[in-house]
């Protein structure tokens, strides 16, 4: 499986692509360093399956580079990993078209179940 990880903290992509490893071996791991990068790189990878997007990081946020997604029509579901945590957050993002969200810090385990949930696996 493809999976694109979005974030600003080179530090965080490399949790997230840690945690991911530990129960998705095999996933083939696209980063990128803001939402502009995310989105020439989903683009470049249109057989992605899972997007892992932050919301805050410069140039593009992760809603605005969500919205760039969902409009394209591709369906591979996104969830948002952050730090916004607040109920209008979430309400927005989903509105926006994200299928999940996980807020920082998590654990492997939380990332994998909201993973299993989104992807119903």
């Amino acid at each position: 499986m493809k999976v694109l990880v979005v974030d600003d903290s080179s530090t965080m992509r490399r949790i997230i692509s840690n945690a991911l490893k530990q129960f998705m071996p095999d996933a083939d791991i696209v980063e990128a360093e803001d939402g502009n990068d995310g989105f020439d790189k989903f683009q470049a990878n249109q057989d992605v399956e899972l997007i892992l997007s932050d919301w805050n990081m410069p140039n593009c946020d992760g809603l605005e580079f969500l919205k760039k997604v969902v409009e394209t029509g591709h369906t591979a579901p996104v969830i948002m990993v952050t730090t916004e945590a607040e109920k209008s957050n979430v309400v927005t993002a989903i509105k926006s078209g994200a299928k999940n969200y996980v807020t920082k810090p998590f654990t492997p385990d939380v990332l994998k179940g909201k993973i299993s949930q989104t992807m119903g696996i």
